[in-house]
C-alpha cells in the first residue's frame, strides 16, 4: 500500500515513518563527565570531512544528559558490530545504569572505550549548532581502529538488520557528478 506523498498538515510520526525507509548504522558514542562515564546509542552518526577528519552527530534536546554532552571537549564514536544489539538496547534507555558490570577502559582525557565494536573514532569538539529538536555536534576525529572482520550493526523500520550478502564493489566512488 503506497503512502500519501505528504500528509496536510505535516504528520511528524508520518516524516518518522519515512526516514526509517533510510538504513543506518548503530553506533554508542561514549565521554566523560563531571558524574562519570556517560553514553548513548545514536543512529544520527555521519561522515562529513576527510581534511579535515570530521564526523557528526545529534542528540536530542529532551536529552536529561543533553548538559554533559555539551560540556564535553572529548568522545569516542563505536560503530557497534552485529553481535552487540544488547548493548545498543543498554545504552538505549535513558534512565538504566550502563555502565554497571561493563568491562571499558579509559583514555587518558577520561573517554571511555568500549570493546568489539567494528569501528572506534576517538575525538575532540569541533563545533555544536542548532539542529531544530535536536543539537547536532561535529567532532574532529584524532584517532581511529577499524576491526574489518567485525560487520556491523544495522538499523531499518524499527528493527535491527544484519548484512545480509557480500557487497559489490563500487569501481569509483565518490563519483565524479559529486565533484
Amino acid at each position: 500500500m503506497k503512502t500519501p506523498a505528504s500528509p496536510s498538515p505535516f504528520d511528524a510520526m508520518a516524516f518518522r515513518k519515512c526516514l526509517s525507509q533510510f538504513p543506518t548504522g548503530v553506533c554508542i558514542v561514549t565521554a566523560a563527565s563531571d558524574a562519570g562515564p556517560i553514553g548513548m546509542t545514536i543512529s544520527s552518526f555521519n561522515s562529513l570531512s576527510l581534511t579535515p577528519p570530521l564526523v557528526l552527530f545529534s542528540i536530542d534536546r529532551r536529552a536529561q544528559s543533553l548538559p554533559a554532552w555539551e560540556a564535553a571537549a572529548n568522545c569516542a564514536i563505536h560503530v557497534l558490530s552485529q553481535e552487540q544489539r544488547d548493548l545498543s538496547n543498554r545504552f538505549a534507555r535513558p534512565d538504566a545504569n550502563k555502565w554497571e558490570g561493563l568491562n571499558f577502559r579509559t583514555q587518558d582525557n577520561g573517554t571511555p572505550i568500549l570493546s568489539g565494536a567494528a569501528a572506534v573514532m576517538e575525538c575532540q569538539r569541533h563545533a555544536a549548532h542548532d539542529g531544530g529538536d535536536h543539537v547536532l555536534f561535529i567532532e574532529r576525529v584524532s584517532r581511529f581502529q577499524t576491526f574489518g572482520e567485525r560487520k556491523p550493526l544495522m538499523f531499518c523500520q524499527g528493527s535491527y538488520h544484519a548484512l545480509g550478502t557480500e557487497g559489490v564493489h563500487a569501481e569509483l566512488w565518490p563519483l565524479d557528478i559529486h565533484y
